[in-house]
């Protein structure tokens, strides 16, 4: 347990950053999992929404460094293949 008044702070700093960045994180597998189905079920709106709204939690996920950039971009590249790969087979 922290002793000093700066340690405290730093606790809690700590507790809220961690609280909103599994937040975060959180939100961003629950889009990615809906784009996941979405490509599934074979609805191109649907899929094309969802991926655009994934893609701007990404962003903004890596704006904020709660996830890397590379990262990001890694997943959204991932995801568009899937979505082209879906698109070529209907």
């Amino acid at each position: 347990m922290p002793n000093t008044k700066s340690a405290k702070k730093r606790l809690r700093q700590s507790l809220e950053r961690r609280a909103r960045n599994r937040a975060v994180k959180s939100s961003l597998k629950t889009q990615i999992k809906k784009v996941l189905t979405a490509v599934e079920g074979g609805d191109a709106a649907a899929t094309g929404d969802e991926f655009r709204t994934a893609a701007k939690k990404l962003d903004q996920a890596a704006a904020k460094r709660v996830i890397h950039r590379n990262k990001a971009a890694r997943l959204k590249s991932r995801l568009s293949a899937r979505l082209k790969a879906a698109k070529q087979t209907a």
